[in-house]
């Protein structure tokens, strides 16, 4: 999240988590962990301190939060639907958390790559890449490998499974404060792809969209539901 965005804000009234609220940024310092239950699944939210420009190389304790971003199933980015500069701020996040490898809300390119130990660099692709790609291998002092590509890949694609440290995941965009910009910046920050809309509970002030956000956690970390069966019983129908 990005600062002055009280994300610990929401993560106390998601959570019941009594984190320390206050009316500046940088109020959350350290991790701070929360449980919830949803659909009878206990899931735990990290309240990370907040993000700023230059995190990923160090900047504002900046790889220590990045390093448990990395960990999590999904992100949720809580940003401030009441400053203009929001945009800005989302942008400043998605790049610190692509330098440190995290790809939000893409697939893993379709790209088999394998390395040898002779038989020089076999290629395989419908494209016209193959100049492009022996460059990168060759930079890469890569000259015995196989790689095969099923789709349409840039380069930083197969640089990315070159490197093989990338991690794709789910990012939900969660914009807060709503209760104090118009109805008309809801709707348009409401129909972005990735995002939801809510407001904290404040004062007089009441929580508004909690379960929409719930619902789209739910969707977005994917979980599959097991039931199993004790040994030798004898296998029922669908629950």
């Amino acid at each position: 999240m990005y600062p002055s965005a009280r994300a610990f804000a929401c993560n106390s009234q998601l959570t019941e988590t009594q984190s320390e609220t206050n009316a500046v940024e940088f109020t959350t310092l350290t991790c701070i962990p929360g449980n919830l239950i949803y659909n009878d699944v206990r899931i735990q939210l990290l309240d990370l301190p907040g993000i700023i420009e230059g995190a990923a190389h160090g900047r504002g304790r900046g790889r220590e939060v990045i390093a448990v971003a990395k960990s999590a199933d999904m992100i949720l980015m809580v940003l401030d639907a009441g400053q203009e500069a929001g945009n800005r701020h989302r942008e400043i996040l998605e790049n610190e958390l692509e330098t440190v490898g995290l790809r939000l809300n893409r697939q893993p390119p379709d790209i088999y790559f394998r390395k040898k130990n002779g038989g020089g660099i076999t290629f395989n692709s419908t494209l016209r890449l193959t100049k492009t790609v022996y460059k990168i291998l060759h930079e890469y002092k890569l000259h015995n490998c196989e790689v095969l590509f099923r789709e349409d890949c840039s380069t930083d694609d197969l640089i990315d499974v070159i490197e093989g440290n990338r991690k794709y995941v789910k990012c939900l965009y969660v914009y807060n404060k709503i209760d104090v910009v118009s109805i008309e910046d809801v709707d348009r920050l409401a129909r972005m792809p990735n995002s939801t809309v809510i407001a904290c509970e404040h004062g007089d002030r009441p929580a508004l969209n909690f379960d929409t956000l719930l619902a789209k956690m739910w969707d977005y970390m994917g979980l599959t539901r097991v039931y199993t069966k004790r040994r030798g019983e004898v296998r029922r129908g669908s629950p």
